[in-house]
Formats: structure tokens, sequence, C-alpha cells
């Protein structure tokens, strides 16, 4: 454990206008009271519609488990859980995670070729292609080798990249170890100095996180067990590899990780010193750099190459839940469109869109004033669009107006009233009121926030300095 030269790792972006940043934190907290004020809604129309109305369970349970619950820990959990290293990760809703349970001393590549000898497979970035595959291959029960795993916490970052092995080809059990590199300087409780720390874990099963009911793996409780596993794989194929334990590095504890999953460990610390390991550069590592040559055509299959590699394109690319809001926004302008042909047309209620009659009085019932209509809602639907490619696009502006685009709707939507139950005005006034409150919470997420700040702070840097 020598001293070493290493770069600090930035941190999370944040706001410097405090303007801005108060904005923010309004469209956070509306994101929360929103989606707790649409499950109150779709509880009282459970009990007050009949037999045809019970499907809004399943709604209940996605406002729940993906709206309420996780913005409703991530808003407590700014209150009572410590922003300081005492050993555990941290959920992205900022709940207490996986222990940490494993250090490193050693370089990045020296880590991945330890890792490779012993069998393990550096696991996919969580991104739009490898979060449709993960689902894929669980419903049909197919491997995925490099299957993603979910975004643990630690110094204010998610894990900078994953190893698993996955057992009898279930993507659904797994071995499975995160590492985060340590800040400049750091030093562990007691004075000793690590360049990596991690959380090792298996995952046995497929389930319901009991703190946000959101589809989860289940880890095995007993992680001391997953933790020797690993070391021991590590030994065994890597001769060269050096260990030691902190004795009693955390006090023996039972308790819970952040999808509730019970946990006991003895509190040990081993440190793996993998610094004699050969260092030289693998395309384990390299892949990320890979620079397109050639001709203009197999630049273009490069780049859909790269593109198709999560492992390398998912980090320095989008964060997940902007592809979700993006998503969300597509099915508000056809939601929206329909809503109002249908309105035009005389096949649902003005208010269904949160509009009085008087709004539509003015069209005169003719074909010519309801295609002028079709017109005028098929251009704000295009306006929309241009505002989801912006957003998409990490234009920060757009983001802020599709918030507050999203609000607006939120509030129309509520001054309308509920419809009556089990009719078809009922399911489009939900359907669009569900589409505004699910885009301002996932809009206003941290992950987005930062994302389109990062990209804002790129842009202006390319401005200022082209060459």
């Amino acid at each position: 454990m020598s001293g070493r030269l290493r770069f600090p790792r930035p941190g999370p972006v944040h706001f410097t206008l405090p303007v801005l940043a108060a904005i923010d934190r309004a469209f956070f907290l509306l994101g929360g009271i929103a989606a707790g004020w649409l499950a109150v809604l779709t509880v009282r129309q459970i009990f007050t519609g009949g037999p045809a109305d019970w499907w809004l369970i399943v709604v209940l349970w996605v406002v729940l488990a993906y709206l309420l619950l996780p913005r409703a820990h991530t808003l407590l959990t700014l209150l009572y859980v410590p922003d300081y290293f005492i050993g555990r990760t941290r959920t992205y809703e900022g709940l207490l995670g996986d222990p940490v349970n494993l250090a490193f001393v050693g370089s990045e590549e020296q880590i991945h070729r330890a890792m490779t000898r012993a069998g393990w497979a550096r696991a996919d970035e969580l991104g739009f292609r490898s979060g449709l595959r993960i689902i894929t291959s669980t419903l049909r029960r197919r491997s995925y080798s490099t299957a993603p795993v979910s975004p643990l916490y630690l110094f204010g970052g998610m894990q900078d990249f994953t190893y698993q092995q996955e057992v009898e080809g279930n993507p659904a059990r797994r071995h499975h170890v995160r590492f985060w590199r340590t800040p400049d300087g750091w030093y562990l409780p007691g004075g000793a100095m690590v360049d990596w720390l991690a959380a090792g874990t298996y995952d046995r099963r497929v389930g319901l996180s009991i703190f946000t009911l959101q589809i989860t793996h289940k880890i095995e409780r007993d992680i001391d067990v997953e933790r020797n596993y690993i070391v021991g794989t590590l030994l065994a194929e890597n001769p060269d590899v050096g260990t030691e334990v902190i004795r009693h590095f955390a006090s023996g504890y039972h308790s819970r990780n952040g999808g509730g999953d019970a946990i006991r460990t003895d509190g040990d610390l081993p440190i793996v010193d993998v610094r004699a390991i050969d260092a030289t550069p693998s395309p384990v590592a390299a892949r990320a750099w890979v620079r397109p040559t050639g001709t203009l055509g197999e630049q273009a299959r490069t780049l859909v190459e790269s593109v198709r590699d999560t492992s390398s394109s998912n980090r320095i690319k989008r964060p997940l839940t902007l592809y979700v809001g993006y998503a969300l926004m597509l099915l508000r302008v056809v939601a929206a469109v329909g809503t109002s042909a249908a309105i035009v047309y005389g096949l649902l209620a003005p208010g269904v869109a949160g509009l009085g009659d008087q709004w539509w009085a003015v069209l005169p019932r003719t074909p010519e004033g309801r295609g002028l209509a079709l017109a005028a809602i098929l251009a704000a639907a295009a306006a929309y669009a241009v505002l989801l490619q912006l957003t998409f696009g990490g234009h920060a502006g757009a983001r802020f107006f599709a918030l507050a685009f999203s609000v607006v709707g939120i509030i129309l939507g509520l001054m309308a009233g509920t419809p009556e139950p089990s009719g078809l005005e009922f399911r489009f006034w939900l359907l669009n009121l569900g589409l505004d409150i699910a885009i301002l919470v996932t809009l206003s997420g941290a992950d987005v926030r930062d994302f389109h700040v990062r990209t804002g702070l790129r842009r202006r840097s390319r401005e200022e300095d082209p060459g």
C-alpha cells in the first residue's frame, strides 16, 4: 500500500446558478406530490368503480413502484442517511445498498486482467439496449453472461465497472462484484490506503423490493460466502495476487440492503493486491477508446459496433432514465393527438383534456373547421416533438420547458376532475394525466439533470475553445 499517483474522479455536477437550482428542486418536489396524488386518485377509483376497474391495481403498482416510492425515499434519505463513508453503498433512491466487503490495490487494467483470468465476465453498462436484453433474457430464461447490474453509489458516483459469473445459464442467478475507485488521498477508517473498494453479492432469484416494490434481483443473505468465493477464484488463477485481511473492519451485523434483502457479515475486509500482474493494455480496457479508421463505410460500421457495445457506450452517453423519459414523451405526443382528435370529432368530452367546452365552441362544426383544428393539433405535436429531441440531446432549457408543459398538463387534468369510472373518457383522462406525471418524475431525476448539466458544460467548452 505504498504511495501512488492518481487522478481524482469528478463527483456529481450541480447547478451553479441558485435560481436554476431552486427551479429544479421545485420540479423534483412537484413530481413527488403529483405521483402521490395520482396514487390517491387510483385507489379511490378502485374502490368506487366496479370490477371493470380492477385493472387499476396494476396501474397503482406502477405508480407506487416507479413514481411515488422512489421519489419519497429520495426525499427522505436526503435527511437521515449520512453522506460519508460508513462501509455501505447507496441505491439510486438513496437507500443503504450492499455492504463494501472487498478492497483492491493496483491499477484498473491489473484488476481487469486478474478478474478475466479468474473466469469473470465484465458486465455491460445499464442502458437502453442492455436493459431490454436483460428483460427478454430473464423472461425467456436465456443466458446473458454480461448482463448489466443496477447502479449502486459510493463516493458520490455509481460503480466504475462490474464483473459477474452467470450460474447455469440463468440470468436471474449470478455472482457479481461492483468496483469503485477511491478518491485521491483517501484513507480507510484506521489509516490504510487502497485504490479500489468493491461490493460482492450473489443474486439468487428475481423478486420485488420490499422498499420500492420494483422488480429486482434478490441476493443471498450470507454475503461473506460470496466475498470469500471472489477472493478464492482470484487466488486460484492468479499466483501473483496477494491478500491480507483487516479483521473486524466493521462490526459484524445483520441488516438489509436497498432491495430489502437480509444481509449478514462478520465485518472482515480482505485487501487484494494485484500490482504484480502484467499491466499491458488488453481489449477489455481499451474497447471504450477505439477510434474509427479506414474508409467512410468502415468508419460507419465501427461506429455502429461501438454503439452496440453497451459496456463502452452507455456510460459516456445518456442515462437509462432519459431513454425512459424519451419514450414517455413520445407516448405523450401520440396520446395528446389521439385525445384531441377524438374531442374534435365529438367522440370525447373536452374535459378529458382538462379544457372546458368554451375552448372548443369557437370551432365551426364543419369538415373545414375540424381540418383546421387537426392541423393546429399536429403543429403543436410537431413543436413538442422538437422539444423532445432537444431534451434527449441534452439541452437543459428544453428539459425545463418539457417539465413546465407537464406541470401545466397535470394542473389542467386535475382541474377538470375525474370522469365517470369504467368509461372511455376516464381511460383517456388517466392516460394523459399519468403520462404527464411520469414525465415530470423522470425528467426531474438527478441523473437526467446531471447529464444535461454536463452536456451543457461540454457544449460551452467547445464553443469557447473550438480547437
